[in-house]
């Protein structure tokens, strides 16, 4: 996909995002996301929080440096945030609808499997429905595999092959693990709540591995 393609294919999945959480009852939203010890409004408001400026940053800065760490950070800057009424954090997502800038230090690419996975965070754990279009997920799920500072995902899946079944797409060797691109792109981000999706005799290994949390990487590293 070219960058504007992608782009407007983020903005299709901002608008599904918007009216899910416009649909939720508030019980709803204070159910469990798919990512261990965070529930779907603080996952919402974590993703209400691309509306973040470079004047923001600084505040961010310091929950890291006093959690000691950036995963820390984020946790603790979007429960500070899910503090916000229902309205204002939906009114935010929608609000990024046409902006065709990412966050600070990151590109498209990342903005892409934001919203891709914490919308299946939200969505995979109430029993609601989100597209992952295959394109996407692609371009998602290959920003996953090279990068070296975000999810760790070609040292943790060292040994496997992953091959998407709707998409021109393949990577690592070893054991083939099989299925939609969206899915790869769930496990690959730590959701082992994928697996369900997948086959292959790779599938089967990571099976029963599966003891470790799932969703324990939220955000971006």
């Amino acid at each position: 996909m070219e960058r504007d393609d992608v782009w407007r294919a983020i903005d299709v999945q901002r608008r599904e995002l918007v009216m899910l959480l416009e649909g939720l009852t508030e019980p709803q939203w204070s159910q469990p996301s798919l990512c261990r010890d965070w529930t779907v409004r603080q996952v919402a408001a974590h993703v209400a929080l691309q509306n973040t400026t470079p004047a923001m940053m600084p505040r961010a800065v310091m929950e890291m440096i006093r959690r000691g760490g950036m995963n820390g950070a984020i946790q603790a800057v979007a429960c500070r945030h899910a503090e916000h009424s229902t309205d204002q954090i939906i009114t935010e997502i929608r609000h990024r609808i046409g902006v065709w800038r990412p966050l600070p230090s990151v590109s498209y690419r990342e903005t892409a499997f934001d919203y891709l996975v914490h919308g299946q965070d939200i969505a995979v754990p109430l029993g609601l429905r989100l597209e992952m279009p295959p394109a996407l997920s692609v371009v998602a799920a290959d920003r996953v595999w090279t990068s070296a500072r975000m999810f760790h995902a070609r040292k943790r899946f060292a040994g496997f092959r992953f091959v998407a079944t709707d998409a021109d797409w393949s990577v690592g060797e070893g054991p083939e693990v099989t299925g939609p691109a969206g899915a790869l792109l769930l496990l690959l981000t730590g959701r082992t709540a994928a697996l369900s999706r997948l086959g292959g005799p790779g599938a089967a290994v990571l099976g029963r591995r599966s003891g470790e949390p799932e969703g324990r990487q939220l955000g971006r590293f």
